[in-house]
């Protein structure tokens, strides 16, 4: 999938050149207002350490006031992109050479999400959209905290499915969705849509909201690969619980 993504990211390059003599201009606007030097440095990117505890690092991961960098923002160009297939993908001009892995997440200029890596090549990357059947997205109503999961039924590209939410959470038309502080790929509290319609799930009694996506996919040409430099640790801990727990039932 590596080498195809190479070879099609190439020519894809070539297509996209022509297509940007036709509709350079808006999207340069607003990628400008989106410059990713301003991004790295905002606060939603470091964590604070727990000032109890001394420990060396890194000069270069902290800066003066002692903040742990958790999110780099890189920016990059859309070459080809797809949104009348049920597996819907994008691909970028920028690949494994200038530090871009699978599972970052992918953000748009105006920083909505658009979808996350799922495969790279040296030079292109392979992104899986938000219009993608097997796209889930940890997502959170932004009034109140709760979480859900974010998929797509396969149908409109201006619509996604936020399921999860209790009944008893007060909902209702134009609420904001945003990305949750439980995803390991995403940044919290990254604009994905707003809230169009209202209805029950069936199969679990719980919400089932309909929510218009903040992205216009059909036009997508900037976009910021965000990666999330603590991702490793946070799996491995799992990883590790995980196997812990299991082993202490067989104690048993």
């Amino acid at each position: 999938m590596g080498v195809a993504s190479e070879m099609t990211g190439t020519m894809n390059t070539q297509v996209d050149k022509l297509d940007d003599y036709f509709h350079q201009g808006e999207e340069n606007k607003r990628v400008h207002k989106m410059n990713d030097s301003l991004l790295n440095l905002l606060k939603i990117n470091f964590s604070i350490p727990d000032s109890g505890q001394r420990v060396v690092l890194d000069s270069a991961m902290i800066d003066s006031v002692k903040q742990f960098r958790k999110y780099i923002w890189r920016d990059a160009k859309v070459v080809y992109n797809t949104i009348n297939s049920e597996k819907n993908y994008l691909q970028l001009n920028r690949g494994a050479k200038y530090g871009i892995s699978d599972n970052m997440a992918v953000l748009n200029s105006d920083g909505a999400v658009v979808g996350q890596v799922v495969n790279v090549s040296p030079n292109f990357s392979e992104v899986m959209s938000l219009l993608h059947v097997q796209s889930s997205v940890s997502a959170a109503l932004k009034k109140t905290g709760d979480a859900g999961k974010l998929e797509w039924d396969g149908k409109d590209p201006r619509f996604v499915q936020l399921k999860g939410i209790s009944k008893s959470v007060e909902v209702k038309v134009g609420d904001t969705v945003v990305t949750s502080r439980y995803s390991y790929n995403f940044p919290p509290d990254k604009f994905i849509g707003r809230i169009a319609g209202v209805s029950s799930d069936p199969a679990t009694g719980f919400y089932l909201l309909k929510v218009k996506t903040a992205v216009n996919f059909g036009s997508i040409q900037q976009v910021f690969v965000v990666e999330n430099l603590q991702r490793e640790e946070q799996e491995q801990l799992e990883k590790d619980t995980e196997k812990k727990v299991e082993q202490q039932k067989k104690g048993k």
